[in-house]
């Protein structure tokens, strides 16, 4: 299992090399964006893209953030984004083009943790897919935590998601298929909530929904609220989200993230 075709990006970095990585999600060819370490690689971050389309595609700008010289960070595209075939089916069968690459990186990296980021749309996209995959711990930014919310609260998106998804009531199958919350339970990998107060584009009650629900089912979990910050924070606030992920990071890591969490039951 690997890639099937790396192409080099055009990008001057001292630290890493870019990639366009062709690879299987079942039967179509998608692609995403491999920013690798010229050094070893000790930590792997999954970038998980927020929109549809070329709204909030996959950027070697965002990847960076994200990246220290020993990081390795994976952006998916999702298939029907960005010359990967297929449709785009918006929390469907496109939860394999992240599954799928993830697979592969722990394949060719098997002993280096694995962090999933999800963005705005690409919140939901990690809650239904991070339980079930080698990973230390998922970080949802700004994110859908339910569809149902996303389509109560996002009036111009309503057209979008029928067309994609279906009506709730009409296709309440459909939706139920992607109730993240209900596939958590107390051993999933731990997770940490960050959400801006005044976030327009996904409101900050999809971070309390998904806080209350995960104290109800016991799951391990932090929360970073920035309550002056909307869907992107400000370059100060930005550096303080970022640093905040990374110290996430390294404690899942050190393993000292289930004790801090007891100590503040």
């Amino acid at each position: 299992m690997d890639f099937i075709n790396k192409k080099r990006m055009p990008v001057e970095s001292k630290y890493h090399i870019f990639d366009e990585v062709t690879y299987k999600g079942e039967d179509l060819h998608v692609r995403g964006l491999l920013m690798t370490p010229r050094e070893n690689v000790r930590r792997i971050v999954i970038y998980l893209r927020g929109g549809k389309g070329q709204v909030g595609k996959v950027r070697t700008s965002r990847l960076m953030q994200f990246a220290d010289k020993h990081t390795l960070v994976f952006g998916p595209y999702y298939r029907g984004n960005n010359g990967s075939e297929g449709k785009d089916e918006f929390y469907g069968s496109d939860l394999n083009d992240v599954t799928e690459a993830i697979r592969i990186l722990h394949q060719i990296y098997p002993d280096i943790a694995i962090h999933m980021i999800g963005f705005s749309r690409g919140g939901l996209q990690g809650l239904l897919t991070f339980q079930n995959l080698p990973v230390s711990s998922y970080i949802i930014w700004g994110g859908v935590s339910d569809i149902n919310l996303m389509y109560e609260e996002r009036i111009d998106l309503r057209g979008m998601l029928k067309r994609m998804v279906g009506h709730p009531k009409k296709d309440a199958e459909a939706y139920q298929q992607r109730n993240a919350i209900s596939q958590i339970t107390e051993t999933s990998p731990p997770i940490l909530i960050v959400h801006g107060g005044k976030d327009k584009q996904v409101g900050i009650h999809n971070a309390y929904y998904l806080a209350e629900q995960l104290d109800k089912i016991g799951a391990t979990y932090r929360t970073y609220y920035q309550m002056s910050e909307g869907h992107v924070p400000k370059p100060f606030a930005l550096k303080d989200t970022l640093e905040a992920i990374k110290q996430w990071m390294k404690d899942v890591e050190q393993d000292t993230l289930k004790e801090q969490y007891n100590n503040n039951k």
